[in-house]
């Protein structure tokens, strides 16, 4: 018994969708037949992904956004939806970090982190919840009530690392987030979920993984091994498929066994 995941007929958004693991997701859920907005500050780039996905047959559309300012959060979410419908699926994916003990952590470095993983994700999340709410309540016009809401967490908010300490508080963030998001929500059929990855190999970190201190890292990981960003593929898919109805407020590690 074979079985797919069809997507036709939803819109996706997806923050942070210029690189790494936003453009992968990007990549995933047009394959699946989903029409995606890719968002991000690297217009450049985000056109560049949507001449790939648009070469393979896929229906993509570009939106520059700050998730950092709140203006731009609305104007990118009424955009997308003015061009490509309402949304459905939302990849709250953006997110950065810095490198260093607590004790040197300045505010600039906090706020820094916080209003982009934390608060950024928090409004763009409560954006786009707010549209889907007012489908679900007969307010707004759309086919599809309800949603998928999946924010990107990190192993690294369940499981406190050295010299990222500010970054897990934020991820920490997501996480409880996300579960508040799933319990106000989901009577509404929006399913707001995590997925917690852990250590992927990405074109940010990708010589990382070469230095010293990087191998000192891998030989510490359970099958010592860095995932690839494909290897997230089937919980995004999972957490954004029309039959996921019963599954809300699921914070998934995608770690290899790092947290364990």
């Amino acid at each position: 018994m074979s079985y797919s995941i069809d997507l036709s007929g939803r819109v996706a958004l997806v923050t942070g969708a210029s690189s790494g693991l936003g453009a992968q997701f990007a990549r995933t859920l047009s394959a699946a037949g989903a029409a995606v907005v890719l968002a991000g500050r690297r217009v450049d780039r985000l056109k560049t992904l949507r001449a790939e996905i648009e070469a393979g047959g896929g229906d993509a559309h570009v939106v520059q956004l700050d998730v950092t300012d709140h203006d731009s959060i609305k104007a990118a979410v009424a955009h997308a939806e003015t061009e490509m419908g309402t949304l459905d699926i939302l990849i709250n994916n953006s997110g950065v970090s810095t490198t260093q003990k607590l004790t040197d952590v300045t505010p600039e470095d906090y706020d820094f982190v916080m209003n982009t993983n934390a608060r950024g994700a928090f409004f763009v999340a409560q954006e786009v919840g707010k549209r889907m709410l007012a489908r679900a309540r007969g307010a707004a016009p759309g086919t599809f009530t309800g949603g998928r809401i999946v924010n990107i967490a990190s192993m690294a908010g369940l499981r406190v690392l050295g010299q990222i300490g500010v970054y897990c508080m934020s991820k920490a963030a997501v996480i409880h987030m996300t579960r508040s998001m799933a319990l106000e929500w989901g009577k509404y059929g929006i399913n707001v979920n995590a997925i917690c990855p852990g250590y992927i190999d990405t074109e940010i970190n990708h010589h990382h993984w070469t230095t010293e201190q990087g191998r000192k890292l891998v030989d510490l990981l359970p099958r010592k091994r860095v995932g690839q960003p494909q290897d997230l593929d089937t919980a995004l898919l999972m957490l954004c498929a029309n039959e996921s109805h019963f599954i809300n407020g699921a914070v998934i590690q995608a770690d290899d066994g790092f947290g364990v």
